[in-house]
């Protein structure tokens, strides 16, 4: 039987009809699968300008190839105090795509971002970020004269950032339909980095001793970050650094600092040390010492070409720096970023 299906297979194949049908069948893909490799090969990738260097990364990781990505704000600029230039403006006009945080981060830049807006495509991101979340329980509130308005700082927290991934690979894809599947597949292969970089972070600073947990900084960056780590958090300025701290401001932390037994303080890379230096003399002056601990990427990351100008870099050092200046041990690094880790020499 099975050599007479043969016989009846190769009979039906080599029918004349058959053969122009398949030759055509075949002429039809081979052109389509040619001309849609072209259409791609053709497309240039989405021109994309973004404001901080945490929302950059999150386009470069989830984009790929499909965009080009400008960050307006390097290492070491403070978005709230950010305004734009002339050739910011122009970049902004020219752009497919304008990427930024929101919730009023880049204050100075608001008219601008309204401006060109109305004629090209912008993502708020941590607003987006926000839109995904069930209840508003993850939203933190600002303080003093930010009171009632939503704490923009979401990349401190990595899980909550994290979801940014799907709202940007929806976002290019709906620009760029012809890139919707590779967006898609490196969002998730994204978001999966940065549950193990999450876990990582929980597990290293539940070993800072619990009477330790109190970090204290320039400005209020960090209460996502300690909300999901566990860490009570204070900053001498408010959320925005447009006010500078007062001489009350420096008293209130010191005493803070005193009566909590602090073993260290820390700076932030996009703010002068001279408020943490101040703190740290007004407790000496109270007879007692604390540390500088370090200085933390808080609104900006590191420098471009090293491992701290990338957001999993910019939390790997924040939460290193965290965790052995108050008495931890930081946990060993996840397997699942031993790529990221080998691609910066870092073991």
């Amino acid at each position: 039987m099975r050599h007479s299906n043969a016989r009846v297979r190769h009979h039906v194949t080599s029918h004349p009809i058959v053969r122009v049908l398949a030759f055509v069948l075949f002429v039809t893909v081979a052109w389509s699968t040619t001309a849609r490799a072209q259409a791609d090969a053709t497309t240039p990738p989405l021109a994309v300008v973004a404001t901080t260097g945490m929302v950059a990364d999150m386009v470069r990781e989830v984009g790929g190839p499909c965009v080009d990505v400008v960050a307006l704000m390097g290492p070491g600029i403070d978005p709230h105090l950010y305004r734009a230039s002339a050739g910011d403006v122009d970049r902004l006009g020219r752009a497919d795509l304008i990427v930024y945080n929101g919730f009023n981060l880049e204050g100075q830049l608001g008219s601008v971002l309204d401006a060109v807006g109305r004629r090209t495509s912008t993502l708020a991101l941590a607003e987006a970020i926000a839109a995904t979340l069930v209840s508003d329980d993850q939203l933190l509130e600002g303080e003093d004269e930010f009171e009632g308005s939503t704490d923009p700082h979401l990349w401190g927290a990595v899980e909550l950032w994290g979801r940014g991934s799907d709202v940007v690979a929806a976002t290019i894809a709906d620009l760029r339909p012809a890139c919707a599947d590779d967006v898609r597949t490196r969002a998730s292969s994204h978001a999966s980095d940065l549950a193990a970089l999450h876990a990582w972070a929980l597990a290293s600073s539940a070993s800072v001793p619990e009477t330790e947990r109190v970090l204290i900084t320039s400005h209020d960056a960090f209460a996502y970050f300690g909300a999901a780590y566990g860490f009570d958090v204070a900053g001498i300025e408010g959320i925005s650094t447009e006010s500078e701290a007062s001489i009350a401001d420096i008293r209130e932390t010191a005493d803070l600092v005193v009566e909590a037994g602090v073993r260290a303080i820390f700076i932030e890379t996009t703010i002068s040390p001279r408020t943490i230096e101040a703190v740290q003399a007004a407790v000496r002056d109270r007879g007692t010492e604390v540390a500088i601990g370090g200085a933390l990427f808080g609104d900006a990351m590191g420098d471009d070409g090293t491992a701290e100008g990338t957001y999993v870099g910019m939390v790997r050092h924040n939460v290193v720096t965290v965790v052995t200046a108050l008495g931890g041990q930081v946990a060993p690094w996840p397997d699942a970023l031993s790529g990221w880790a080998e691609a910066w020499n870092l073991r």
